[in-house]
C-alpha cells in the first residue's frame, strides 16, 4: 500500500488492535512521509524527540490560523505555556507543593486495596470499568475537591473533550468540535462554580489552592482557571486508565513475564516504564512548525500539520534492542511514553505511583487468569490508544 495514505490507515478503528505493523511501516518509509491530506508524519525515535525539543515547533493551533478563544497550557507555546503550566504546578508539586503527590500515596494504597477486594476467583471483572477506571478517577477527584456522585457528569464531558480532540483524516469533524466546544463549556462552568464555592472556605484540595492564592500576580483568570482544571481532570485519569489497562492486557499476554513478576515485585517500577514504551497510552500528538523546518533532508513547510506518532518511535530498532520484545528489565529506557521537552506530561509521578499500585494490587490473582477477548473491543480513539472493555475470568 501507498505510504501516503498511513495515517488514515492507522486512524481506521479496524487497526486499533494492532497499529504496530504500520508503525513499522512508517518508519521504513521516513523519516517524515507526507500524506494525501497535507499531513507528515514522523515515527522514527531521534527525529521525534529533537522536534519535541524544537522551540520553532507550535502546540497552539493558532498558529496556522485557527481560531481558539481559550486553551489549556499543554496546546499553549513558550512564554505562556510556562507561566500557566508553572501556576498550575505550584498547587501539584514542587518546588512549591513537594508532597502533594507524595501524600496521595496512602489515598492510592487505600482506593487500590478497597478496589481489589472485589477480585474475586472464580467471577469474570472488567478490568477497565472495575479497577482502571475509578482508580485514577477517585484520585483526580480528590485532588481538585470533585464530589465523587459527580464524576458520571464528568465522565460524559471529557469523553466527548478527548474525542474532539483526536486525529480522523478525512473526516468532517463539525459535529465532533461542536460536541466538544459544548462539553468544554458545560464542565468549565461546573469546576469555575466549584472552585468559587471554595473561595475564603478552602479545603485541601488544588481548586482551594487557586481560587485562595494571596499573590494577585500568581492568580489564574476564570478563563485560565477553567482550561486548567479540565486539562488536569481530563490528564489525570484517561492516560492512566489506558496505562493500567494495557499493563494488564500485556501482561495476560506475557505469562512468563507475568510470573517473574510475581517472584520478583521489586521489578515492578521498570516494569510500568517498560509498558510506558511498549504499549503506551498516548500514540501520537500534532505540531505545526512556525518556520520551514529541514528533518533528515525533508522539508516540513511552516503551518504544516506535523504528526509525531509516539508509539513509533518507542518501537523504534535504532533506539531501542529488539523493540518488540516486552522486557520488564530492559536497561536504559527512555521512552517516549510520558513525551518530552517541555509538554513533558504534568502528572507522571502521579501516573506512575498510580500504575504501580494497580498492578501492584492486580498481579496476585493474575496468576490463573484468562481473557475473555483477545484482541478486547477498543475506544474509537486512535491517539489515546486502549481497550474499551477488557473482560477478564479470574
Amino acid at each position: 500500500m501507498a505510504s501516503d495514505t498511513l495515517l488514515a490507515r492507522i486512524t481506521d478503528y479496524a487497526s486499533r488492535p494492532d497499529p504496530y505493523p504500520l508503525y513499522a511501516e512508517l518508519r521504513e518509509a521516513g523519516p517524515v512521509v507526507r500524506q494525501t491530506d497535507g499531513s507528515h508524519l514522523i515515527g522514527t525515535y531521534h527525529e521525534i524527540a529533537a522536534l519535541l525539543h524544537d522551540p520553532r515547533m507550535s502546540a497552539d493551533p493558532r498558529s496556522r490560523g485557527d481560531t481558539a478563544p481559550h486553551l489549556p497550557f499543554l496546546r499553549l507555546d513558550d512564554p505562556e505555556h510556562h507561566r500557566l503550566r508553572t501556576l498550575a504546578m505550584r498547587p501539584f508539586g514542587p518546588p512549591h507543593s513537594p508532597g502533594r503527590v507524595d501524600a496521595m500515596r496512602d489515598e492510592i494504597a487505600r482506593i487500590t486495596k478497597e478496589l481489589a477486594e472485589t477480585v474475586q476467583t472464580g467471577r469474570q471483572i472488567d478490568i477497565v470499568d472495575d479497577f482502571a477506571y475509578p482508580l485514577p478517577v477517585t484520585v483526580i477527584c480528590r485532588l481538585l475537591g470533585v464530589p465523587r456522585e459527580d464524576e458520571p457528569l464528568l465522565r460524559e464531558w471529557s469523553d466527548a473533550l478527548v474525542t474532539s480532540a483526536d486525529v480522523r483524516p478525512g473526516e468532517d469533524a463539525t459535529e465532533r468540535t461542536r460536541a466538544g466546544d459544548q462539553a468544554r463549556i458545560e464542565m468549565g462552568r461546573y469546576l469555575l462554580d466549584l472552585a468559587e464555592r471554595r473561595r475564603d472556605h478552602p479545603t485541601d484540595d488544588m481548586l482551594s489552592a487557586f481560587v485562595n492564592e494571596p499573590d494577585p500576580a500568581l492568580r489564574l483568570t476564570r478563563e485560565e482557571l477553567a482550561e486548567t482544571a479540565i486539562l488536569l481532570f481530563i490528564a489525570g485519569h484517561e492516560t492512566t486508565v489506558n496505562l493500567i489497562t494495557n499493563g494488564v492486557l500485556t501482561l495476560l499476554r506475557h505469562p512468563e513475564q507475568l510470573d517473574c513478576l510475581r517472584r520478583e515485585p521489586d521489578l515492578l517500577p521498570r516494569a510500568v516504564e517498560e509498558l510506558l514504551r511498549y504499549e503506551p497510552p498516548v500514540h501520537m500528538r500534532e505540531r505545526i512548525p512556525l518556520a520551514d523546518i529541514d528533518v533528515a533532508g525533508t522539508v516540513i513547510p511552516a503551518g504544516a500539520s506535523v504528526v509525531l506518532v509516539l508509539a513509533s518511535g518507542n518501537r523504534d530498532p535504532m533506539r531501542f534492542p529488539e523493540p518488540d520484545r516486552f522486557d520488564p528489565t530492559r536497561p536504559d529506557n527512555q521512552h517516549l511514553g510520558f513525551g518530552s521537552g517541555i509538554h513533558l506530561c504534568y502528572g507522571a509521578p502521579l501516573a506512575r505511583i498510580e500504575a504501580q499500585a494497580a498492578l501492584g494490587a492486580l498481579i496476585p490473582h493474575l496468576g490463573t487468569a484468562r481473557l475473555v477477548e483477545d484482541p478486547p473491543p477498543y475506544r474509537q480513539n486512535a491517539m489515546l490508544r486502549g481497550p474499551r472493555h477488557l473482560p477478564v475470568q479470574l
